[in-house]
């Protein structure tokens, strides 16, 4: 555990980033799950929903800093490409 006053400041603040964090990256990784999870039983629609959902959460949690933007965009492409390969077919 930290012994000098500064990083006893510093533990405490990273706890407060960390719980602040925590509460979008959750929701974004609940997203993304809810979109993996209409896209593996091939539901279109339910696919593309949970895709905008998806899309809202990650770009909210990039816009916050909790993850890269281009992460963001990477895994809201990555999605889109699995929600589209379903629509087609």
């Amino acid at each position: 555990m930290a012994n000098h006053k500064s990083a006893l400041k510093r533990a405490r603040q990273n706890k407060v980033i960390r719980m602040r964090n925590s509460v979008p990256k959750t929701r974004a990784k609940t997203a993304v799950k809810a979109v993996r999870t209409a896209t593996a039983a091939k539901d279109a629609p339910k696919a593309q929903e949970a895709l905008r959902e998806a899309a809202a959460a990650l770009q909210k949690a990039a816009a916050k800093g909790v993850i890269h933007k281009k992460r963001a965009a990477r895994k809201v492409s990555r999605l889109a490409r699995q929600v589209n390969k379903i629509a087609l077919s």
